[in-house]
């Protein structure tokens, strides 16, 4: 592997699509070029994407075809309409789960979940492509999702090329030598740290204005804020209570920063600003207020904003809705909100606007960081701190430059502005260093195999399945840190001219050293006790599960069970989406009308009696049994019920409503795929997907609508 000291090139452009290339981007085409694999980690914005082009027009040019895997469906679908523009709408195709389009095409984009359904369903699909390309590959350290990409990595055809790109990791290293390992096959490392626009990162203290690291040490040693060591001095006013004051005068006191920090953007002309905020009841409350008291688009600015909003309205059949004309309201003004709860055609107005440099500011969770091509001047942080699911805790560095990240538009700004309100009653100025100093977190190991994922391997492998555990990062993890433990070397040693940690900084992965293995071993078992497997191989019970990727325990079960013969096609919308969905402490629902007698009860003991034998064989999480707490707005939709008369049944937000019918529209399509040619519930499984995917809830519609 080469990193920055590269040899010279041979054959590579040193420019392309117009553009001189970077030094870094030089290398890592040479590496494509060369026919290797490769991994380039460098910061958001400083030209990754073009690797990727070069890579697309390469197999396409060679009359080959190419693989784009992306985190989320939204990025998928932008990279949809961009690629088609780019090289025809015959060239592109799409596979996200809720849409299919195209599937033969040269170019075909995916979620990475359906590019590693594909490995284990359909190898063979993939005979014709040079090579996959994984976009944001450190999600690989996502707690929920990571495993994807180490599994599409580990099963991918021998003759794909990978090329991955990740923001700057310290171990990326470790992650391209695990990569060449498991491929077989030589990876290049290309390394970018510097930005191609420099970020100048700014601490916005309440009564002060913008203040820099050292200044805010300084200062808060002088009042008595923070310990000669950097930390906080806490006070009975608990989380978010400085110096004793209650929660609502230290909210006002936030609130009164938040209103400086916008008159200061406003002022100084760093406009357009993205403006981070970790809730999405804050975000629109922000952009509210904000739109309330300053007006940012006037004149021409206006009516050009508001005739383009208006194109895009009709253009999604969504002028009258009630969203969306709030969403006018805002825009009028230059200020709009973006978050997941939204639905999706209105935030893909919000995405549409953006882009076109309309929105002076954009208060947004940090999804909106994964965007395509959506930089703006400064980025705003309403706090530093957020909730993970379980507590109230700062950003990880990595979070924290992923956002920053989206400050400072390439050609138009000689710099980017980055600003953090700080909450003084939180400050740790150990934290601030950790997230200003520029050295993130190490990629860590979340391989975890699925059921259906075992029985797939276990079709083909046997008992070998368990040398999956022996390919993944977390086993290469855990034994990088043992040699370097044997060896005497210190785990967390810089290396020499670089800025980050060294790659064994990583440590050994969660689960504890032998606890992947474990798990899969704990899990054939579980299988062989609930009868998936027997001494042939995989019954057909196993069969049948293999075939569902996401709750095919779930699936598989209420096959089994008969459950599904019970149901008309209300019932089974309903059964499935309470195996999709899982409700939080604040979700409420209307009482139900759907006659579920016969089927709820059984099914929930059947899953119960699942969880309890996942127990006894040693498995800490076991799996999660139906919800039905969305029952009543599922069954009036399912019955022809609107938009409005589902949100009237439930407290959940409209796209997270969106979001559970997309997935249940998915599992449906996927059990009905898995059951037997002629099975009678087929049928029922067809008219409850059709009774669910309509209006807003058609995905393949926003898609063609756009």
């Amino acid at each position: 592997m080469h990193a920055d000291g590269a040899a010279p090139l041979a054959g590579a452009p040193t420019q392309f699509r117009g553009l001189t290339l970077f030094p870094f981007q030089q290398r890592a085409l040479q590496a494509i070029f060369d026919g290797h694999s490769v991994v380039v980690a460098a910061p958001t914005g400083a030209g990754k994407t073009l690797v990727a082009d070069y890579a697309i027009e390469r197999a396409l040019g060679a009359d080959r075809r190419v693989v784009y895997t992306s985190p989320i469906k939204a990025l998928s679908n932008q990279k949809f309409r961009d690629f088609r523009e780019a090289y025809g709408d015959g060239r592109v195709g799409l596979m996200t789960g809720d849409v299919t389009m195209q599937p033969d095409a040269a170019l075909l984009i995916m979620t990475t979940e359906i590019f590693r359904n594909t490995l284990f369903e359909d190898p063979a699909r993939l005979d014709g492509f040079d090579f996959v390309i994984f976009d944001e590959v450190h999600y690989l350290d996502d707690r929920e999702r990571g495993t994807v990409w180490e599994e599409a990595i580990i099963f991918a055809p021998d003759h794909l090329r990978i090329v991955a790109l990740s923001a700057t990791i310290p171990n990326v290293e470790a992650l391209a030598a695990w990569i060449s390992r498991v491929r077989g096959h030589h990876v290049d490392v290309i390394v970018e740290e510097a930005r191609p626009v420099p970020l100048v990162h700014k601490l916005w203290v309440p009564g002060k204005g913008p203040r820099g690291l050292d200044e805010v040490r300084k200062h808060y040693r002088a009042i008595g804020r923070i310990t000669p060591d950097g930390r906080p001095v806490r006070t009975r006013g608990g989380r978010g209570g400085g110096r004793g004051r209650s929660r609502a005068a230290q909210a006002r006191i936030m609130d009164e920063a938040g209103d400086a920090l916008g008159d200061y953007l406003e002022e100084r002309d760093l406009l357009p600003a993205i403006w981070f905020c970790f809730s999405r009841r804050e975000c629109e409350a922000l952009a509210r207020h904000h739109a309330s008291r300053r007006e940012l688009l006037k004149g021409d600015d206006r009516r050009r904003m508001l005739d383009t909003f208006d194109d895009l309205a009709r253009r999604y059949e969504c002028t009258d809705s009630p969203s969306t004309r709030e969403l006018r309201g805002l825009a009028g003004r230059g200020v709009l909100f973006h978050h997941a709860g939204m639905l999706p055609i209105d935030k893909e107005i919000v995405e549409r606007l953006f882009t076109s440099g309309r929105v002076r500011l954009l208060f947004a969770t940090e999804t909106f960081a994964l965007g395509v091509n959506m930089p703006a001047r400064s980025v705003c942080f309403q706090s530093l701190l957020k909730y993970d699911g379980i507590a109230f805790g700062p950003l990880l560095a990595r979070q924290y430059w992923q956002m920053a990240g989206r400050a400072g538009r390439q050609g138009l700004d000689d710099r980017g502005h980055v600003f953090a309100l700080l909450d003084d009653g939180e400050v740790d100025y150990t934290v601030l260093e950790r997230l200003l100093d520029g050295r993130t977190e190490p990629v860590r190991s979340r391989f975890n195999l699925n059921y259906a994922a075992i029985l797939s391997l276990y079709g083909r492998m046997g008992d070998r399945v368990i040398e999956a555990w022996e390919r993944s990062f977390a086993h290469d993890q855990q034994q990088r840190w043992a040699a370097a433990r044997h060896e005497g070397k210190p785990r967390d040693k810089r290396k020499k001219g670089r800025k980050h940690r060294d790659p064994l900084a990583a440590g050994p992965p969660k689960p504890a050293r032998g606890g992947g293995a474990r798990l899969i071993r704990s899990r054939l078992e579980v299988l062989r006790a609930a009868r998936y497997l027997d001494d042939e191989g995989l019954t057909r019970k196993g069969r049948l599960c293999e075939q569902v990727n996401g709750y095919e325990i779930a699936v598989t079960e209420a096959i089994e069970g008969g459950y599904l013969f019970r149901c008309d096609p209300v019932q089974a919308c309903v059964l499935f989406a309470a195996m999709v969905y899982e409700s939080r402490p604040s979700d409420a629902s209307a009482r139900p009308g759907v006659d579920l007698r016969g089927i709820r009860v059984p099914f929930e003991e059947r899953m119960a009696a699942f969880a309890a034998l996942e127990a006894d064989h040693g498995i800490r999480h076991p799996t999660r049994g139906p919800d039905f707490g969305l029952t009543a707005p599922v069954e009036r939709w399912a019955q022809g019920g609107t938009l409005d008369e589902m949100l009237d049944r439930t407290t959940l937000a409209a796209g997270d409503l969106v979001r559970v019918l997309r997935m249940t529209i998915q599992l449906l399509r996927q059990a009905a795929h898995a059951l037997p040619t002629g099975d009678p519930t087929i049928g029922v499984l067809h008219e409850a997907r059709a009774r669910l995917d309509r209006d807003v809830v058609d995905a393949r519609r926003q898609l063609e609508l756009g």
